[in-house]
């Protein structure tokens, strides 16, 4: 919420400013980012935080790690009902083979319990730091309005330092929030392109999230059906890059620009394989065709 400071006493901006440093999130939480997000150690460039991006990625990160609560959570109470008709039955050797299944699915579902809860936990923290990094944004406004005196001065310093610290915090919470992402297992599916593909034609296509890069090649074969060099590739999320791809002809040692287009993630975070058509052509005569499985 915005406030309006200009009532407030020097003594009083003061205590406010030294509150705010005092909810670092680093004092109050254990957060330690893997070797592979070398840009969260300490004395890193810090990038801007984007919490309306992160809003969405978290809302569709829990909305996908309910669908997979649900579904195991089913498959345990079918499991459940069987384990009770087979004891009834005296059948012994499929009686433990149930146990043991349904064992396993507890324990599944306990790790989606706690990873829900990690979730829930780091972006409880990040919106914390966001709204004192607002306050923190509203203060420095309102000083930097009012007369300027040693005390201002002094405050203004130290909001300068909190609003830094804050954004160091979310841009650290947004890095441990990607640890918890999962995994896109992406497949090529092949090129749509009805009279613009024919037999004998060579296709490249570039895939990029981010740092992950994926190459491959495929032919248009006789017969329209189409081989590529590879069928899978597994791609880390991350909160704010897009799916890049790009579709070049490659025809002898030339080669001829298809189409470049970027398609967000958000939707992906699902237990059921998304079919993705992508038009490379504005026309949308030449489609690429991606499963991605998360």
């Amino acid at each position: 919420r915005s406030c309006s400071f200009t009532g407030f006493s020097t003594v009083q901006s003061r205590k406010l400013a030294k509150s705010l440093s005092r909810s670092s999130v680093r004092s109050r939480m254990s957060l330690k980012p893997p070797k592979a997000y070398n840009s969260l150690q300490k004395g890193a460039l810090i990038w801007d935080p984007k919490p309306l991006q992160v809003k969405k990625i978290f809302e569709a990160l829990k909305k996908g790690l309910n669908e997979y609560l649900e579904a195991h959570q089913a498959e345990l109470d079918y499991l459940s009902g069987r384990h009770k008709d087979t004891k009834r039955n005296s059948r012994l050797a499929f009686y433990y083979d149930l146990d043991k299944q349904i064992r396993s699915v507890e324990r599944y579902i306990r790790k989606l319990e706690f990873h829900i809860s990690k979730v829930e936990e780091l972006y409880e923290a990040y919106c914390i730091q966001c709204r004192l990094r607002d306050g923190a944004t509203n203060m420095r406004h309102a000083f930097s309005l009012s007369p300027s005196t040693k005390a201002s001065r002094e405050s203004l310093v130290e909001l300068c330092k909190n609003f830094q610290e804050c954004t160091e915090d979310m841009c650290f919470i947004e890095g441990a929030l990607e640890v918890h992402l999962g995994e896109f297992h992406v497949k090529m599916k092949g090129l749509v392109g009805f009279a613009r593909l024919c037999p004998g034609d060579q296709y490249e296509v570039f895939v990029r999230l981010g740092r992950q890069k994926w190459r491959l090649r495929g032919k248009i074969e006789t017969d329209d059906s189409q081989t590529w060099d590879e069928e899978e590739k597994i791609f880390i999320p991350n909160l704010h890059e897009k799916f890049e791809i790009k579709v070049t002809e490659l025809r002898g040692l030339a080669t001829v620009l298809v189409g470049v287009v970027t398609c967000d993630s958000i939707n992906f975070f699902t237990t059921k394989p998304q079919a993705i058509v992508v038009d490379i052509t504005e026309l949308g005569t030449i489609k690429l065709q991606l499963e991605v499985l998360w």
